[in-house]
């Protein structure tokens, strides 16, 4: 029937979606337990890009002087950047190295970043930098396990990245879950293939000799994933060193949550509609798994919208073939669309670690879902250019 027909052939880009997902769910093993060379060997500065965190930023760099690592084998090093608060005055007095940027043209994460990385390069004495956002806490062996990747070879690695406030509210225990998802179900997969990890803004790491080589001019509100782009392209992946993990403060609040979500998630289609098409067809000419994969992970929408889009097609599968204008067969490719993300959705939950009360949290994601859509269905000029736009704390005053 023709009806059927066409079922199928709509069911084709979410089958690629979906399928690609289970792969990355089935290939997400757990990693080994590492150890740790007692005598690191590598010199770290620790970048912290802050702009207006006052509030928080003596807990991040206390977090910062706790890892395990030799105190004079790094350097915490905030940058200040176009600040109108007292954030450099406490990252100085918590013991950070401060940098104070005014550029009332060139604002931004990414730029704050680029200003580091070149006073890093330009006074020498580290091997790499990390980076870790202005409202986050680390892991003790953070720079262990970027010093034990570094030395194996590796020229960038990203740390799991996790919700430090998981608990503040269903959207933030949704959100621990969707971090998990994407940034350690998703690098695990692609560290096990060889594939580039993909950098996640917080908790990345990179020699020195990368950014020589590979500058980071990377200025868009998704600098992290522009970067990584631009890395794969110079012949490098992103290593995953998923036994050390940051925790960053998601927004709370329904206001705030949607100004982040609206950025992000803005900046990502940006990047996919520049980039995905040109990636896929230098990685077809290279022969480069890295590139293909980059590629198909910016070509994967955001899950809501794959979900969306399986349910769409079970549902008018189901009533056609229920008055009798489809055949069963329509209904194939949409139920292993459904069976392949709930193989991938269960993969999240697992490692997430959320116990039974997973299933009170995923009876929110109707509505989260609901609230995705009508974000994006907003215009945001918050979402235009590189601007930083600072995300309101949990408990602040809004």
């Amino acid at each position: 029937m023709l009806a059927g027909a066409i079922l199928v052939t709509l069911s084709l880009p979410v089958l690629a979606w979906t399928a690609y997902l289970a792969v990355l769910a089935v290939l997400s093993h757990i990693e080994s337990p590492r150890s740790y060379d007692p005598a690191p060997k590598t010199k770290f500065d620790i970048i912290v890009p802050a702009h207006n965190e006052e509030v928080g930023i003596s807990a991040t760099v206390a977090s910062l002087l706790d890892v395990d690592y030799p105190p004079e084998m790094r350097r915490i090093v905030v940058v200040a950047d176009n600040c109108t608060d007292a954030t450099a005055a406490r990252a100085a007095n918590a013991g950070a190295t401060v940098l104070e940027r005014t550029d009332a043209s060139r604002r931004g994460k990414g730029y704050a970043l680029a200003y580091a990385f070149e006073r890093t390069l330009a006074t020498g004495g580290a091997d790499a930098v990390v980076v870790v956002d202005a409202d986050t806490t680390v892991t003790k062996n953070l720079l262990g396990a970027f010093d034990a990747r570094l030395r194996s070879g590796a020229a960038a690695v990203q740390a799991e990245y996790g919700v430090a406030n998981r608990e503040a509210s269903w959207r933030t225990r949704l959100m621990h879950i969707g971090f998990t998802l994407f940034h350690d179900v998703r690098s695990r997969a692609r560290e096990r293939l060889g594939a580039s990890s993909g950098l996640r803004g917080n908790g990345m790491g990179f020699t020195t000799s990368v950014l020589r080589a590979v500058p980071h001019d990377a200025f868009s509100i998704v600098e992290d994933v522009e970067y990584g782009v631009r890395l794969g392209l110079a012949g490098y992946r992103v290593h995953y060193a998923g036994d050390a993990c940051v925790f960053g403060e998601m927004a709370a609040s329904e206001s705030a949550a949607r100004s982040q979500r609206d950025r992000w998630e803005r900046g990502r289609w940006a990047l996919a509609r520049r980039h995905a098409m040109p990636l896929l067809l230098e990685g077809m000419r290279r022969r480069s798994l890295v590139l293909l994969d980059l590629a198909a992970d910016l070509l994967v929408p955001p899950l809501t919208y794959v979900v969306l889009a399986a349910l769409a097609g079970i549902v008018v599968s189901g009533a056609l073939i229920g008055v009798g204008r489809a055949a069963w067969w329509a209904l194939l490719p949409w139920s292993f669309a459904i069976f392949a993300l709930a193989l991938y959705v269960g993969r999240g939950v697992w490692l997430a670690r959320v116990g039974p009360r997973a299933i009170l949290d995923l009876l929110w994601a109707p509505a989260y879902m609901l609230w995705k859509v009508a974000i994006a269905m907003r215009r945001s000029s918050a979402a235009r250019g590189g601007k930083w736009v600072r995300t309101a704390r949990e408990g602040e005053k809004r």
